[in-house]
């Protein structure tokens, strides 16, 4: 069985991928544009950890034909045979079901919403939300592997976040967007009248985060230089997003609670090392 490698770039729209220019991923394979099942960190890793990893949108197709199609192959990722939707049964999540099949299987989060609390953490024998949301680098240095049993790794990389920031840039000089930052500590705040407040975005400003995300990419695609290093031959590896991001498209900054072509549209790439 292969050792297998699911690799979260979180937020990370699909032409900010691109614009990147990612070198490193591209050994992977070819780079496509798919779309994510859900907006939102948490409902979109749950997704990717039933195995519904983000979709091409097929036209003319049933979409039971379409899910048989992607859970076969899992037998390409895995290195196995047999391998289906009703083989997932009943758990229906990807940790159990590989134990099952003598795997490892370990997470290594970023983002706090996908904590050990949580129910994501099931099926798994370690599960670790980083130090820091945006240290990629110290995520690959706890990726081990041994010859007793194949190995699976969720890997969520919180670089291309916001604020898209890099470990080693000081935390006084990320960008702080009126309404955005700092949002956990307010959530609990009730709004004026029970209305939503309105936040004016800053065009310029926007754009310098769309660019600071494109350049978290090419930071975290030189960071998979040295996975490919470390990993066995046998080691698949898939790359994607849980979902995009708006940069003031439409007048929308951000995902979750926004239906836009952006937020659902996402990079992926997936293979072996050669």
């Amino acid at each position: 069985m292969n050792n297998y490698i699911l690799i979260v770039f979180d937020s990370c729209r699909y032409d900010s991928f691109l614009e990147a220019r990612p070198a490193t991923l591209r050994k992977l394979g070819r780079i496509e544009r798919r779309w994510s099942y859900a907006s939102w960190t948490a409902p979109s890793h749950y997704n990717l950890l039933m195995g519904l990893m983000p979709h091409s949108s097929p036209k003319h197709t049933y979409a039971s034909e379409y899910y048989k199609t992607g859970f076969l192959k899992f037998n390409e990722r895995l290195g196995g045979s047999g391998i289906s939707f009703e083989s997932m049964v009943p758990a229906l999540y990807l940790p159990p079901f590989l134990k099952r099949l003598g795997y490892k299987t370990h997470a290594r989060v970023s983002l706090p919403v996908l904590n050990p609390h949580t129910i994501l953490n099931h099926g798994f024998d370690s599960y670790k939300l980083m130090p820091k949301h945006n240290d990629f680098r110290a995520m690959l240095r706890e990726v081990q592997f041994t010859e007793e049993a194949p190995s699976f790794y969720l890997l969520n990389a919180g670089e291309t976040h916001y604020p898209y920031a890099l470990a080693d840039e000081p935390a006084d000089s990320w960008p702080k967007l009126s309404g955005v930052h700092g949002v956990f500590k307010h959530l609990d705040a009730h709004a004026p009248g029970g209305k939503t407040r309105r936040t004016p975005m800053n065009a310029r400003k926007l754009a310098e985060l769309r660019q600071r995300q494109v350049d978290a990419v090419r930071f975290l695609d030189r960071a998979m230089e040295e996975l490919f290093d470390q990993v066995p031959a046998n080691t698949y590896i898939t790359v994607t997003s849980d979902h995009g991001e708006l940069f003031g498209e439409d007048g929308y900054f951000g995902h979750g609670p926004i239906q836009h072509p952006k937020v659902l549209e996402t990079p992926f790439v997936e293979g072996k090392i050669r």
